[in-house]
């Protein structure tokens, strides 16, 4: 094995986003481009000697050879030990939870999440400090910076390593460890829930489950912890296997792509609780029978009954949620007389307030849950948080929803998006948009009158960072909202996130559909925005 110094220039569009970098498979495919990104994260932590990583992803196509990439890197400069996840898989919250278990110094995790796959699908890679949490934005500045600058890349020159098979290889002065990708994971969810309570619920004749895993990476985690630690019966996962392409679908866990879940739990004979995850398994979408529990919803339900997990038996230090989600958890925590923090959009931000002990559980309305076991969000951790509920509790998933509402009203929520946008259309939208904020105070649109308009800023307790311009927020003399966002996730055109909530107290009103009980609203958004006049869509892409 030989060290080689590879000569490149900067690449165009290497800017990391909240999420890392995410292109299409056939950008990353280009001669030097992952090696160019790679080498400039390596670059912005600086010298590299004696370093430990792990790495992993969601298996999505181009997993592999990007591993192997990545591994010849590492090698060539010079980190000490690297450990890899068997088979190239590791989900996102595991990878957070090795991190922070060995101590590394930091993770690179390969996933475009919750975004298509295979060949003409999307790829993406992200680095999580020694935190185990997403990249700060100092560091992800000094990455993009380093991508403007690089005129080369270390690589160690030898052959690809087996990643099927658990064992250590040598790559120069880099060892290489092959890790089981779920034991350490499995074993930090037994520490943190009754898995003796849980077992007995879903050995129960009466209790039948779904978990739907969508051909991602979650698979394999579910199969072990639902079936085979806690005896769930086989085929409660479904599509557990991971597949490069997700099997055709999109492993997004929302109503619209996960169907054979929604069916399931919509039949003549609906099951008693149904769960998704994503790409990558951090994010999670929670069914009871017959209804959709909002993940606005879902974490004020986690806050309001912490201290019945065991983990959280002593209570909580404080929650938050990004600010798009509904308010919900807002209203549990005044209870507790806890602080409760809003964020902009994107993990990094929780993990600050979670590093400083200032909150312990936190979420954001896409769907992405999470607490202080790790620094991600986390859909299998969020799942079993609700069966060791619906076990503490002994009642279904939809009681435990209704009886939270009758006692805290309800936050209708929904989102509306608007997808693959030419992005100078949707950003000239936004920029209108932002245009009037000033004057908006006092007019009225379909019922609803202006009290304030802004754009959101966010200013870090914990390092005093600044984040300008996280979203539009109109804020209604009614208590309702309208939040605008251009989300930064995909990777063809731009997607306009629309966001509505409002508070309902009537018990007699806690029942409707919410598209019907923000139908105003919406009426409202398309107004201010003119969604239809200037975009030309007539309905959104998805609803959530």
């Amino acid at each position: 094995m030989t060290l080689e110094t590879v000569s490149t220039r900067p690449i165009a569009g290497q800017k990391p986003g909240t999420s890392g970098l995410r292109k299409k498979v056939a950008e990353f495919a280009r001669p030097h481009y992952l090696a160019n990104f790679v080498q400039s994260i390596f670059n912005a932590l600086g010298d590299c000697a004696g370093r430990s990583l792990v790495v992993g992803g969601d298996g999505r196509y181009y997993n592999r050879q990007a591993l192997q990439l990545i591994l010849r890197l590492a090698a060539g400069n010079g980190f000490a030990r690297v450990l890899v996840g068997r088979g190239g898989l590791l989900s996102t919250p595991a990878a957070s939870c090795v991190i922070r278990k060995y101590g590394l110094d930091g993770g690179i995790v390969l996933s475009a999440s919750h975004n298509p796959g295979g060949p003409d699908g999307d790829f993406g890679i992200k680095f999580n400090g020694a935190n185990g949490g997403p990249a700060s934005e100092s560091v992800t500045a000094a990455i993009h910076e380093a991508s403007t600058r690089i005129d080369h890349y270390l690589l160690c020159n030898s052959p690809d390593i087996d990643l099927d098979r658990s064992g250590s290889h040598q790559l120069h002065n880099t060892t290489v460890e092959i890790i089981d990708p779920v034991e350490d994971y499995a074993e930090l969810m037994a520490s943190i829930f009754d898995f003796p309570k849980i077992a007995a619920l879903l050995g129960h004749k009466r209790f039948h489950m779904c978990y739907d895993a969508m051909h991602a990476v979650t698979g394999p985690y579910a199969v072990e912890i639902l079936e085979h630690r806690l005896g769930a019966p086989a085929g409660t996962v479904i599509n557990g296997r991971p597949l490069e392409d997700f099997g055709g679908g999109h492993p997004d866990p929302n109503l619209a792509h996960a169907t054979e879940l929604v069916a399931r739990m919509n039949s003549d004979a609906p099951l008693a609780f149904g769960a998704a995850s994503d790409g990558d398994g951090d994010r999670n979408m929670v069914l009871g029978s017959g209804i959709f529990i909002n993940p606005c919803d879902s974490l004020a339900i986690m806050a309001a009954n912490a201290r019945r997990i065991p983990a959280y038996a002593d209570g909580l230090a404080g929650v938050a949620r990004s600010m798009p989600t509904s308010r919900a958890v807002d209203r549990v925590a005044a209870e507790l007389d806890i602080p409760c923090f809003e964020t902009p959009t994107g993990w990094k931000f929780f993990g600050n307030l979670m590093d400083a002990g200032r909150i312990t559980l936190c979420g954001e309305e896409s769907f992405g849950t999470g607490s202080s076991h790790v620094r991600e969000k986390d859909g299998l951790w969020a799942v079993l948080f609700w069966l060791n509920l619906v076990a503490e509790l002994s009642k279904p998933a939809r009681t435990i929803l209704r009886e939270h509402w009758q006692r805290y009203g309800r936050d209708y929520f929904t989102r509306h998006d608007y997808e693959a946008l030419p992005a100078e259309q949707a950003e000239e939208v936004m920029a209108a948009l932002r245009q009037q904020l000033p004057a908006l105070a006092g007019r009225s649109y379909h019922g609803h009158t202006v009290h304030s308009a802004d754009d959101f800023c966010y200013s870090d307790p914990v390092d005093g960072s600044v984040s300008a311009g996280q979203g539009l927020r109109i804020l209604f003399e009614d208590g309702a909202r309208i939040v605008f966002r251009l989300s930064g996730t995909g990777t063809s055109g731009a997607t306009l996130r629309v966001y509505h909530d409002c508070y309902q107290r009537d018990p007699a009103l806690l029942e409707q559909d919410p598209q019907k009980a923000l139908a105003s609203l919406i009426a409202a958004a398309d107004e201010l925005a003119g969604i239809r006049r200037q975009l030309g869509r007539q309905q959104p892409d998805v609803i959530t």
